[in-house]
This record gives structure tokens, sequence and C-alpha cells, in this order.
């Protein structure tokens, strides 16, 4: 395969894992619907700064290291739990509420900071980029190669955040939010409570 197809076929697999739905996606649209299309973009730029990080980290290869660091993962897992089921109850305490609460835009920083946290306190996230770098990339890559299939995987990531914000950020979007608040924030309040019980039951599992 040419170099232009292994990184095709990094790209490929690095959008299918970044675009498939989970905790970060679905907060991003959660966001977009409630806040509008500044508090969302911002919000993705923090998402994609982090799962930029985690990727420096996979090319690098200390994403084995830090899956055979025990103590740190088990770290990372609970604190990634933790904050996830915290924004479980924050989506709950929403849709218990007949009333929306009145919509008050955190500054943008905060935004970012959120995203940030969310994405680098997800140690899935170094594991996925591990699965996609190795779909193409094989033992004899050189480090150039290495570098510039993790760049691709980054522009994927803020593209892929963007997207979620453009399109979930929509006058269509946001007034279908606003009918139907109460179930999706249930439903959303349920994706986290899950996903953060998941992660600490793989921290405790340990």
């Amino acid at each position: 395969m040419s170099d232009l197809g292994t990184l095709a076929t990094v790209g490929l697999a690095f959008w299918v894992v970044a675009a498939s739905p989970g905790p970060a996606n679905i907060s991003n649209a959660t966001i977009a619907m409630r806040y509008g299309r500044k508090s969302s973009l911002i919000y993705g730029v923090g998402l994609s700064v982090a799962l930029a990080f985690w990727g420096v980290v996979a090319a690098a290869g200390l994403g084995a290291v830090l899956q055979a660091s025990i103590g740190l993962l088990i770290a990372l897992k609970v604190f990634g739990g933790g904050y996830l089921l915290w924004l479980a109850w924050q989506s709950a305490r929403s849709a218990a509420s007949p009333k929306p609460r009145k919509v008050i835009n955190a500054p943008s920083g905060n935004w970012f900071l959120r995203g940030l946290i969310l994405n680098l306190s997800n140690p899935k996230s170094v594991i996925a980029w591990m699965a996609a770098l190795s779909v193409g990339l094989d033992p004899s890559a050189t480090t150039t190669f290495v570098l510039t299939a993790t760049m691709l995987c980054v522009v994927v990531a803020f593209a892929n955040n963007a997207i979620y914000s453009l399109a979930f950020s929509t006058r269509g979007m946001m007034g279908a939010y606003e009918r139907s608040r109460r179930w999706v924030d249930g439903v959303v309040a349920g994706l986290f409570a899950a996903a953060g019980v998941g992660l600490l039951r793989s921290a405790l599992a340990r």
C-alpha cells in the first residue's frame, strides 16, 4: 500500500472512532442544542486539544506504558468516571425540572476547560488512538510518517467536533431540543451514567 493509501486508511479508521456516539460527541451535541454554536465550538476545541494530547502520547509509544501503569490508569478511570457521573447528575436535574433553567452562557474559557477535562480524563482515548494508528502503520514506519499520520488524525478530530457543533446548533435542532428537552436530557443523563459506571467498574476490576 502506498503512503497516501496508508494515511487514508489511518484517517478513515480514526474518523470511525471519533465520530461514533460517545460521551464527548453526546455532550458536544447537547451543548450545541442548549447553548448554541459558539459555546459548542469552543467546547469542541477543548475536546480536540485533549484528544490531540492523547494522540501524541500514543504516537510516542507511551500508550503502552500507560496501559502497563496500573495505578495511573485506575486513577484516570476513577476521575473520568466521577466526572461523567457529575455530568449525568447535571442532565438529570435538567430532565427532572418541568421548566428549563435559565440558560446562562459560561465564559469561553470555561467551555474550553470542560471539553479538555472530559477527554483528558478518558483513558479510552489513547486506546482508540493506538487502534487507529495500528490499522495502517507497521514497525518499519518512519518517525516522519507516524507524525504525519498523527497530525492527520488531529485534523480529523477537530473536523469531527466542528461538524457536531454546526449540525446540532441549527435552528431546527435547537427548536427540537426545546420541545423535547426533558426527554433528551433524561436520555443523555442515562448515557453519561452508564459510561461513568462502566469506567468505575473497569477501574475496580483491576
